[in-house]
């Protein structure tokens, strides 16, 4: 039995989807609708739910056998679990009818912020309301959400909803406190028009991160959007390491005028890594491992491994070398994995607890050399350095299995690597 009959649709994005047994399937997207030819309230086909493996599948309704406001339920049986394809006359609510500008009665417009849908006597799911937001006096300013009755409105036709422009405000608020590779996989499934109205409100930073998650084709395809001045602002604060693989895509051209738009200093790492081949240790390390000169205490480095925006694989190990300590550094000493750091006094130095052992790369060694290293060292970062031992970078795993799995990995979920 359903828990509750009216549902604010928005208020759906990232509920857990349980199966009938309790056990966790993946994550509510999204809800599909039905547009009608008239002014009737759409049917409600079906939920988008994102698995575990991040490939989306959808959920016809009556699958569904409750939907709570802290979890949606399945009902016994076995679900489809083919990657959702959006049909003609099929509408996205998160996706599409979030943002939308919409025709009051009284001949004012306003935006859609949320809509509901309700069970009816047939048990059908219909979407019944819209709620949305006025803007009121000369300069625009924000009014009160209001909800009407779908009847109530107009601009929500299919061709109004792929014609208008929309913002995009309530979508990437949807988008707050995701993954940046869960927005990176909601881009990919929503229509080209929407996909860059986002890519338009999303701040540097964050749209940075996303970028990064994106598909090869995606990536260029959204920075192909973008002017090339707020490009080459993505590319600066996008890792240098993924940026050079994104630049190596691109035509001459385009690159060369990319690279001139950023700022120095952002640029030139980048420009060192598109010297090497993408399938070497020198094109797949990052230029900004942690670099610590030798009288750096332990407690320094805890302190550098600790910072959020590390990958955990990056953040694995510390390289300590002489000044300077930007790469290319001076001579290498040697590296400290975080176990050791663990286990050491807070004020002692690095230098007395340094491996000057491990195995190095070359920057030429190819993708197979990367490989056996890791196997072979049972490590998740490796140290690049060139042949008067500086440092020049390091390489993670991540960025391996990048390289290594198919090249549509990221559309086709972990069931097809």
């Amino acid at each position: 039995m359903v828990a509750v009959n009216r549902v604010y649709i928005a208020q759906l994005a990232g509920l857990p989807v349980f199966g009938p047994d309790g056990e966790p399937i993946g994550k509510a997207r999204d809800v599909v609708i039905s547009l009608r030819i008239d002014r009737q309230p759409p049917r409600v086909l079906g939920m988008v739910v994102e698995l575990a493996t991040r490939r989306r599948i959808f959920v016809p309704m009556l699958r569904l056998t409750s939907i709570e406001p802290n979890a949606v339920t399945l009902a016994t049986g076995s679900v489809n679990l083919r990657p959702f394809h959006q049909r003609v006359n099929e509408v996205l609510v998160i996706g599409e009818v979030l943002d939308a500008k919409i025709r009051l009665e009284d001949g004012s417009s306003a935006i859609v912020v949320d809509a509901a849908m309700e069970l009816t006597r047939t048990r059908d799911w219909r979407m019944i309301k819209v709620a949305a937001r006025q803007r009121t006096g000369r300069f625009g300013l924000k009014g009160p959400v209001q909800v009407w009755q779908w009847e109530e409105v107009g601009g929500l036709s299919v061709n109004e909803l792929s014609g208008q422009p929309q913002g995009a405000q309530q979508l990437v608020a949807v988008f707050e406190g995701m993954r940046a590779a869960d927005v990176a996989n909601a881009l990919h499934e929503l229509p080209p028009k929407r996909r860059y109205e986002v890519a338009d409100a999303l701040d540097d930073e964050r749209l940075a991160d996303v970028i990064e998650e994106l598909s090869e084709e995606d990536q260029k395809d959204v920075l192909s959007h973008l002017d090339e001045e707020r490009a080459a602002d993505i590319l600066e604060a996008m890792n240098p390491d993924d940026a050079a693989d994104l630049l190596g895509e691109l035509a001459e051209g385009t690159k060369d005028r990319l690279l001139e738009l950023m700022e120095p200093e952002e640029s030139e790492p980048v420009r060192r890594l598109l010297e090497y081949s993408f399938d070497t240790a020198g094109g797949l390390m990052t230029p900004e491992p942690i670099i610590l000169t030798p009288d750096a205490t332990i407690a320094e480095a805890l302190a550098r491994v600790r910072n959020p925006d590390l990958t955990p694989a990056l953040a694995s190990m510390v390289f300590v070398c002489r000044s300077p300590s930007a790469t290319p550094t001076g001579r290498y000493l040697g590296c400290v994995h975080i176990q050791r750091l663990l286990r050491e006094p807070p004020f002692d130095l690095v230098a007395g607890v340094v491996d000057t052992s491990m195995a190095r790369l070359s920057p030429n060694a190819s993708l197979s050399d990367v490989t056996r290293y890791f196997a072979t060292y049972n490590l998740v970062c490796a140290p690049v350095l060139d042949e008067t031992e500086h440092l020049l970078g390091a390489v993670t795993v991540d960025d391996v299995l990048d390289h290594l799995l198919p090249d549509n990995w990221r559309e086709t979920g972990l069931s097809h690597a």
